[in-house]
């Protein structure tokens, strides 16, 4: 019986094994993983929201 978890590379499609002998899961390498980073820094994904605020809006570091 094999207990082992696969799950497919979110970048390329490549199967991973699941487990901490994979140290980039759930990507398959760094390169996959650093394709994936690159993505959310230029913006092309990301998480919507509905509301209409902006990244600062209701937000501060300030304490009142």
């Amino acid at each position: 019986m094999n207990d082992e978890t696969t799950v497919n590379c979110p970048t390329c499609g490549k199967t991973v094994i699941w487990g901490e002998q994979s140290p980039f899961r759930p990507f398959c390498s760094k390169r996959c993983q650093l394709i994936d980073l690159g993505e959310w820094a230029a913006e092309e994904k990301r998480i919507p929201s509905s509301g209409d605020l902006s990244d600062s809006d209701g937000w501060s570091e300030e304490e009142r």
